[in-house]
């Protein structure tokens, strides 16, 4: 089998190559039939349920070709990540697919990788600052953020010029790439209704370093939605938050209801979301969460061992962007996915397959 590097010699020819769960700092291994190679899967977090699946799959496809895997969760950690992922060069894998955590904190151990001839795919979170990155796959990112600002654009009527409605905004962790796409995709959208003022931010908080929720953490979103009510909302209305994941839409949620917002009391606000978990899909059937963003995880995993496979012994990797995504040092070629709106109205024939029945009781 012609493994690592190697095989990047025949893939740069054609491609410009800008290219079991664990406790933290350990490892899960597994295998079924014949070996073709050890790859390495470094995951940022356990506390959501999209990277529990997300890891999941990714070892369900790449055993399926024959690989051996190594699965570690960083748990929120960089250092912790950073030190997994020399572990796993330590160990000799022969590529590693990385979700990071904070996406400057890898470039020393991406060098080591690269020494080893160890070939690095970028997993959902684009990893800056590194030559050393040769693909990405991810959702198109951008295209998430339209949708959730398309979501509040339609439910409001503001095309249709109704207004003025108030308006808070989140956005995601201010260390992971992918915030700065979902957001400017939302505010492309958004931003004329601003000028325009058919929406309102009362908190006056809208440049993204203002936005940004730290580890995308539901607990951190629900204080600064508490401030945000408590400060700039008294005898006032929020009608719409624009929060761009699944756990801050939930924190978004309880501080709402704590300040009076429900089904004995003022309306709720459209609330927006992503990545379809469990909970948030229940919350959107009980008429609470208004919408998310649906982005199937196991064709994500499957781009993702497609990938490693095809690097690995010798074929060129399918891409469907060769510069869109810039890291700082590099174009890294990348694939991407669609994603999908989901509300009330589409939950069960867009997430068919996804979720059972009795799932979704």
């Amino acid at each position: 089998m012609r493994t690592r590097r190697a095989a990047l010699g025949t893939v740069a020819g054609a491609v410009s190559l800008a290219l079991t769960l664990s406790a933290c700092g350990e490892t899960s291994e597994s295998s079924s039939g014949s070996v073709d190679g050890t790859i390495g899967i470094a995951m940022p977090t356990r506390a959501s349920e999209r990277w529990l699946t997300d890891g999941k799959s990714v070892v369900k496809d790449l055993e399926s070709k024959g690989y051996k895997t190594k699965l570690v969760y960083g748990d929120d950690d960089p250092k912790a990540q950073v030190a997994q992922v020399g572990d796993l060069v330590e160990q000799g894998v022969d590529a590693l697919i990385i979700a990071a955590i904070d996406n400057k904190s890898l470039n020393g151990v991406l060098k080591k990788a690269a020494d080893a001839d160890i070939p690095v795919i970028s997993y959902d979170r684009l990893i800056l600052g590194s030559a050393n990155v040769d693909y990405y796959v991810s959702f198109d990112n951008e295209q998430v953020g339209r949708q959730q600002a398309r979501f509040i654009i339609e439910k409001l009527g503001l095309e249709d010029g109704k207004g003025p409605f108030n308006i808070e905004l989140f956005a995601g962790s201010p260390d992971d790439n992918n915030t700065r796409y979902f957001y400017d995709g939302s505010m492309h959208l958004l931003q004329p209704y601003l000028d325009s003022k058919q929406l309102v931010v009362r908190s006056g908080e809208t440049s993204l370093d203002q936005v940004t929720t730290l580890r995308w953490d539901g607990a951190t979103a629900q204080k600064r939605m508490s401030r945000i009510l408590s400060k700039s909302y008294n005898g006032k209305t929020v009608d719409a938050v624009l929060s761009p994941y699944d756990g801050i839409s939930l924190g978004v949620l309880a501080a709402v209801k704590e300040y009076g917002y429900g089904p004995d009391g003022k309306d709720l606000p459209i609330i927006t979301g992503q990545d379809a978990e469990l909970a948030s899909v229940k919350s959107i059937i009980a008429g609470e969460q208004s919408q998310t963003v649906y982005k199937d995880l196991r064709e994500l995993a499957t781009v993702a061992a497609n990938m490693a496979d095809d690097l690995l012994k010798g074929r060129t990797p399918r891409i469907n962007n060769r510069r869109g995504y810039k890291n700082g040092v590099k174009d890294v070629p990348a694939y991407l996915l669609q994603p999908a709106s989901v509300d009330k109205t589409n939950y069960s024939y867009v997430l068919a397959g996804y979720y059972t029945a009795e799932q979704l009781k």
